[in-house]
């Protein structure tokens, strides 16, 4: 078994690099966090029509390319090296996989060509003001109405929830969890940015009092799909963490050989060269984990949801230890605003406790392999 990546692989690597270093400067994402928006939308555009990025991982016949979640990864870990400030996570790991995965062929030949081509912007809402992960805390009701349904309650941390133009909500049926599309400019929703640590990442407060909302999938049956687009997004932020931990180790490594103290660099010194040696370490290992889990999640199988679990509990670590070192080793610079260490080191602490933090996925892990 081959985990290395192809040519084709790599060739996507250093396209997606290179268009990011041009379009996601730190000056730009700075820039990009001040804005409600929180993204530029001629970059939207060229991501979707030129780069093709948005629809990478939709089947062809539904307006994507084709790809693998492989190349899925290798992208997100690129935008987690740029800190990408785009809704590129909410509509791709999230929206686009919950419509995948929903079994609703309608629906897919609607509205994916939509994300692929870059004119939607979509989202997944799903937590509520507790916070939780998990079936339970889904409080919001949906009640049938004519041939469509109205959607009560609300939905917190909801990723890019005020600018995306298609929102796929889970609401209660009954006692069982089903998915629904909503309009981002449906009647009765009330969309409100929240202010948040991280600012290259926003998030929104929705509110529904009787929003209009069509059924996506099958009545009743919307936490297998939610279950399975969790595990698949969090190998998708798996991956992001990756490239934003391997960020901070460069910097670090780079900084420590030009920083002169004493007469000398500061990486000559043990304890500078012993922060660096254990960071190298868990980024590498950060690396295997969600490159096995993208494997994974690529073909489907049965070790999916523990390896998801297994990846985002780990990488999400690896990555707030990586972010809180680079400060570390780069002194007092690295407390100032103008240093962009601190936004690694949100990114970090906002991806850690997205999706789960580490304890809520080792404990499910440990139930997924019947601990």
């Amino acid at each position: 078994m081959n985990f290395a990546f192809s040519e084709e692989q790599e060739e996507l690597r250093r396209t997606v690099r290179a268009f990011l270093e041009q379009k996601s400067p730190s000056a730009e994402v700075r820039r990009l966090m001040e804005t409600e928006e929180g993204y530029d939308p001629a970059v939207w555009e060229q991501m979707g029509s030129q780069l093709g990025l948005q629809g990478l991982a939709i089947p062809e016949e539904y307006g994507g390319s084709g790809y693998s979640y492989v190349e899925l990864i290798v992208v997100l870990e690129e935008m987690g090296r740029a800190l990408l400030a785009a809704p590129y996570f909410s509509t791709v790991a999230l929206a686009a996989n919950a419509i995948l995965h929903s079994g609703d062929d309608a629906a897919k030949k609607e509205l994916l060509p939509g994300i692929a081509s870059g004119e939607t912007i979509a989202t997944l809402a799903m937590t509520e003001d507790n916070g939780r992960w998990d079936a339970e805390g889904i409080t919001a009701t949906a009640t049938k109405s004519g041939d469509g349904y109205t959607i009560d309650g609300h939905k917190m941390f909801v990723l890019d929830g005020h600018t995306a133009n298609l929102i796929i909500v889970a609401a209660k049926t009954g006692d069982n969890v089903s998915l629904f599309t909503v309009a981002g400019d449906a009647s009765g929703l009330t969309r409100t940015a929240l202010a948040t640590m991280d600012q290259t990442r926003k998030q929104a407060r929705l509110e529904f009092s009787g929003t209009p909302a069509k059924l996506l999938g099958t009545e009743g049956e919307g936490w297998p799909v939610l279950s399975r687009v969790l595990d698949l997004a969090a190998v998708a932020l798996a991956a992001e963490q990756v490239g934003g931990a391997q960020m901070c180790l460069d910097m670090s490594v780079d900084y420590a050989k030009v920083r002169v103290q004493f007469g000398r660099p500061i990486g000559s010194f043990q304890a500078i060269k012993h922060k660096c040696a254990d960071m190298l370490l868990e980024v590498e290992s950060a690396k295997s984990a969600a490159y096995y889990a993208g494997w994974a999640a690529a073909e489907l199988n049965d070790e999916l949801p523990t390896v998801a679990s297994l990846a985002k509990a780990y990488c999400s670590d690896a990555y707030f230890h990586a972010a809180a070192e680079n400060i570390q080793i780069h002194g007092g610079i690295g407390f100032t605003w103008e240093h962009d260490a601190h936004l690694y080191f949100k990114r970090a602490k906002s991806s850690q406790l997205l999706l789960g933090d580490p304890t809520y996925h080792r404990e499910l892990l440990a139930q997924r392999i019947g601990i």
